[in-house]
This record gives C-alpha cells, sequence and structure tokens, in this order.
C-alpha cells in the first residue's frame, strides 16, 4: 500500500515565508501617477506600514509571527495526497500528487494570507478593512480573519459572482463581515460604473476601486484595504504552501516533482505552491511550472505585457504586469476567481524570465476534468482549481503516451460544495464556451498605448 496521505506534524510546520523577489533582480518598480517609482509612504492611506515593508522587501526569508502561526494551527500543516484513483483511470505511469487547501475554515487557500493581514493591520490599530472579491473565496477568508481578531470586514463582491454563488455572502455574513454587490450605490465609482452600465456583471477591477475608495475615504483614519491575491506580499503569505509540500515529498524519498501546476487568477493559489520549486529551478532544477488560466481571460497567454492599473478606476499604482486593460470585463464564466485583467508581477516576470510556462484552457473542457476528479477521487472541486485538475490529466494521458514514469503536484486549492450551481448548469448542457475574440481583445488594450512601458530584462543584472 503506497502513501495516500503524506501528513506533516505540527512541529514540522514553516517558520518563515519564502520572498522571490529576492531571486528576481529584473523585477520592475510599481510606478506613481507621474511615472516615477512610487515610495512606501505613498501607500499608507491604503495599507499599513508594516505590509508595506513586506510589499517592497528583497529579504529571501521573512519570519511567520507567533500569533500568525497559532491560528494557521487550526487547519495546517494541510495534506499532501496522491490521486491513486484517477491515476488508474487514466492508466498513466505518473504519480500525481495535489496539496490540499480545501480543508482550511474557507475552504481554500485564500486564508493563508487573509490571517497575515488581518493580524498586521490589528497590531497597527486598524479597525476596519475593505476588500473585493470575485468568486468569494477571498471575502470569506478575509470575513474569517477578521473575526479571528475582532476587525470589521467590508466585502465588495463582483456582482455576477454575487448572483450566482450566495451561500458564498451567507459565509462571509456568518463571520460579521458586510458583503455587498459590485458595482454599488455605496461609492463614488460604483455609482458611475452602473450608471454607465447598469447590467454589467461586474469585474474585480471595478470591485478593486470600489473598496480601495471606501478605505481612503473613510475619515477616521483606521480603516485599511486588502487584497487577497496579485500583491508581493499576498505571494509571500502563500509560499507557505510550497515549503510544506516540499518537506512531504521529501518524506516518501521524491527530490523533486517534474511537473507543478496551479490555477491563475491572479496569482496567489499559483504562487504559493510554485515559488519554493520556482527557487529549485532558478538553481538548475529541471522542472515545468505550468500556470492555468480560462481562455475567457487569457491574462497570461495572450495579455499584453505593460504598465497597468490593478483597478478599474486607476486609483492604485502602475504595475509591470500581463494584462488585458484595466477596463476589460470579462466574459461571466462561473471560474470566478480567474476573472481578472491582470496578474501578479512576481509571476508576470517569472514568464518573462522563461519560469513558467502557462496555458488556457475552455471552461467546458474544465468542468469535464471536475466530474472526472469527483467520480474518481471524490471530492467536489471549485470551478478555479478545474483549471489545474485539468492541466494535470492533460500531464498526465501525456506521461501515459511517452512512456515515462513522472512526479505531477498540483495545487488542490478550494472544494466546490459553493459551486454546485455550475456543476449543474453543465450537467444540463447550460454552460458554453467563449474564446476571447481579437478584436475586442485589441480594443481593451488600447487603453495602454499612453501609459509607460516597462523593459523586457531577464536573467542576472550584471
Amino acid at each position: 500500500m503506497e502513501d495516500v496521505k503524506i501528513q506533516l506534524s505540527e512541529k514540522d510546520i514553516p517558520k518563515q515565508w519564502y520572498n522571490i523577489a529576492a531571486d528576481l533582480p529584473n523585477l520592475q518598480p510599481p510606478l506613481g501617477p507621474n511615472g516615477k517609482p512610487i515610495t512606501p509612504e505613498m501607500l499608507t492611506p491604503v495599507f499599513p506600514m508594516n505590509i508595506i515593508e513586506q510589499e517592497v522587501s528583497t529579504k529571501r526569508w521573512i519570519d511567520i509571527p507567533d500569533e500568525v502561526l497559532e491560528i494557521l494551527y487550526q487547519w495546517r500543516p494541510v495534506p499532501l495526497r496522491r490521486a491513486i484513483r484517477l491515476e488508474k483511470f487514466l492508466n498513466t505511469p505518473a504519480k500525481i500528487f495535489y496539496k490540499d487547501e480545501s480543508v482550511s475554515p474557507a475552504g481554500s487557500h485564500k486564508p493563508n494570507t487573509a490571517i497575515p493581514q488581518a493580524y498586521y493591520n490589528k497590531v497597527f490599530g486598524i479597525k476596519k478593512i475593505t476588500t473585493e472579491t470575485g468568486a468569494g473565496q477571498w471575502g470569506s477568508a478575509l470575513a474569517y480573519a477578521c473575526n479571528q481578531f475582532g476587525l470589521e470586514c467590508k466585502v465588495y463582491m463582483v456582482r455576477i459572482s454575487f448572483d450566482q454563488k450566495p451561500f458564498r455572502k451567507l459565509m462571509m455574513q456568518v463571520w460579521g463581515a458586510n458583503c455587498i454587490a459590485s458595482p454599488s450605490d455605496k461609492t463614488e465609482f460604483g455609482r458611475q460604473i452602473l450608471k454607465e452600465m447598469p447590467d454589467t456583471p461586474g469585474s474585480l477591477g471595478i470591485a478593486i476601486s470600489e473598496a480601495v475608495e471606501d478605505a481612503v475615504h473613510d475619515k477616521t483614519g483606521q480603516t485599511r484595504y486588502s487584497l487577497g491575491s496579485v500583491l508581493n506580499h499576498v505571494m509571500l503569505h502563500q509560499t507557505i504552501i510550497g515549503l510544506e509540500a516540499k518537506k512531504q515529498l521529501e518524506m516518501i524519498g521524491i527530490k523533486k516533482p517534474d511537473i507543478v501546476i496551479g490555477c491563475a487568477g491572479g496569482g496567489s493559489n499559483f504562487a504559493g505552491l510554485t515559488f519554493p520549486f520556482a527557487a529549485d529551478k532558478i538553481n538548475g532544477a529541471d522542472i515545468e511550472i505550468i500556470p492555468v488560466e480560462p481562455k475567457a481571460c487569457p491574462t497570461l497567454t495572450r495579455g499584453k505585457f505593460a504598465y497597468d492599473h490593478g483597478d478599474t478606476a486607476c486609483m492604485t499604482p502602475l504595475l509591470a504586469m500581463h494584462t488585458l486593460g484595466h477596463a476589460f470585463v470579462p466574459e461571466a464564466i462561473h471560474a470566478g476567481g480567474l476573472r481578472y485583467h491582470g496578474m501578479a508581477p512576481l509571476v508576470c516576470q517569472g514568464v518573462v524570465e522563461g519560469l513558467f510556462t502557462p496555458r488556457a484552457y475552455h471552461q467546458l473542457k474544465c468542468y469535464e476534468s471536475a466530474l472526472t476528479w469527483a467520480r474518481t477521487e471524490g471530492f467536489i472541486c471549485a470551478p478555479e482549481t478545474s483549471h489545474a485538475i485539468a492541466a494535470a490529466i492533460d500531464e498526465a494521458v501525456k506521461a501515459r503516451e511517452e512512456g515515462k514514469e513522472k512526479v505531477i503536484l498540483f495545487n488542490y486549492s478550494g472544494h466546490g460544495l459553493m459551486d454546485l450551481s455550475g456543476y449543474n448548469l453543465y450537467m444540463s448542457g447550460k454552460l458554453t464556451d467563449y474564446e476571447l475574440p481579437d478584436d475586442i481583445l485589441n480594443k481593451s488594450l488600447e487603453i495602454l498605448k499612453d501609459l509607460p512601458k516597462p523593459e523586457v530584462k531577464k536573467g542576472k543584472k550584471e
């Protein structure tokens, strides 16, 4: 009997986060409205300084506070599982492992950064946090984290997901958060969007703008904004996933995986699993690392590497990233957490450097893979996670065709028990595929023409 669950003891939980910024020297700085690099002080209306310090840090290892570890112990370390039943179904010589992030209280990887962000805001004296959420995983995670530290939480949820996923909204309310459909009439920018596009499904870019506006306009000075993906400190906090996975593979005698996979929307769960392995790749390891995104929102595979705003109202700094344009409103696919116009700059620089090889899938293929997964492994995955499963299945089939034994590792970023409406639509034949047309993409990218252009820099600095 081979190991199906590889468990770390609690004493083996990582005590430091890995900061890949230390190993990506060509990462380009965020820019302000004047086109010049922003200073940490410019971010203080939005984030507390202790989080800003992590955002700009180039230290390779950053200690995890004991107060954060005490809460992470509620579910971490999480199991590394082997998908033996899927392997048998596919008749593949590959070994398929997955990091089970669905076991957190919120059912996804998101609390890995929600807890430290709530903690750092608390010790800085902040009373209220605003945020956005797409599918609702981040909003529910931050609601849970704020509840743990006695903070008020206000969540702007993308309207299409607000309507599609009512139980995510209910989860947030159970933990004491206020969840609002975005665009809303609660902010100046939300009212502007509703006037221009009253039937819009919303977007993460719009919801971010509303949450930032809410935070910076609070006259008490006791509100800050929190982001669940994209930014450096978020990627940092999520690396606990990959650091645990490395230890777990070593426990069963596997020095390295051949292929590492994660779905990618803003980049957090992908980065969390893959960055510790990317460090090995930077130092010569032969590992293929694959971010998977939807064809309806193909940021990495068809977007432009450019300086762009992270939000629709242009309230955030300019980031060097792959983007579809900050005004882009994605099609209303069910993988709401992957409907974002941009991508984490750290992930994008990894693509530029050749560390990551992105690919895009249609949602019908992903749901088909999700059903295969549920009918072999038994678990019902989130629509976002199904993208990683689809790629893992493709790689396992490729290994069978090549007759090669490979180790495939992917991030099981969240369960789909709040997403059964999407499964219902798929199984009743009501979902369709959508591939972003070139004319819409090109028109969306026109918004970038007057913004600064990043240099495409690779390798070590001279």
